[in-house]
């Protein structure tokens, strides 16, 4: 006799294109006529550890569903972050509401100096190695929209930037100037 059929087959499943991290689940009310409305706010961030990394917000009236929403809303927020020797490419300051974030390059082997919603976002993102302290809020939601703000605003180095150290930066010759001839007037 052959094995009992499982009614679930054991099938494989495909690797997903991001990794998810919760950042916080609260429970919202609203006041309505007749009472009060229970609902669920999820703050979700994914990434693909590549330099990919979005963040997310959904209600609903289980948590499950806030989550799925979360991150359907994260996927549609997605930035690039360039990143430069597993670190980003230039300090940055930025300000979101009463958040205040401020980032730096680091060197290799430092990891990431960074706390609660920042670490999870720059880890998601790809960054090892980074330097970072926020100042006013603990809000995590502004926070998590102040990195995401100040990983927008980097940019891409140069590729003789990138070579510094290795070749020097050089100006090309300027063409020689032919001799101007005064006009007749």
């Amino acid at each position: 006799m052959g094995k009992p059929q499982n009614r679930r087959s054991i099938t494989p499943r495909e690797p997903k294109e991001f990794e998810e991290e919760v950042l916080q689940i609260d429970r919202v009310t609203r006041v309505v006529a007749g009472g009060r409305r229970l609902r669920f706010r999820a703050t979700v961030v994914i990434g693909n550890r590549k330099g990919k990394v979005g963040i997310g917000l959904g209600k609903a009236g289980e948590v499950a569903i806030a989550i799925q929403k979360a991150i359907s809303k994260a996927k549609k927020n997605l930035i690039n972050v360039p990143i430069v020797k597993n670190t980003i490419p230039h300090p940055t300051d930025q300000k979101f509401k009463a958040a205040i974030l401020m980032m730096k390059p680091a060197s290799e082997g430092t990891g990431i100096i960074a706390g609660g919603a920042i670490r999870k976002i720059l880890d998601l993102a790809g960054v090892k190695n980074v330097l970072s302290k926020r100042f006013g809020t603990t809000n995590k939601i502004a926070n998590a929209r102040a990195t995401i703000m100040a990983l927008q605003k980097l940019q891409q180095p140069k590729v003789t930037e990138m070579k510094a150290g290795t070749e020097a930066k050089t100006a090309p010759a300027a063409a020689p100037k032919s001799p101007v001839t005064p006009s007749k007037e």
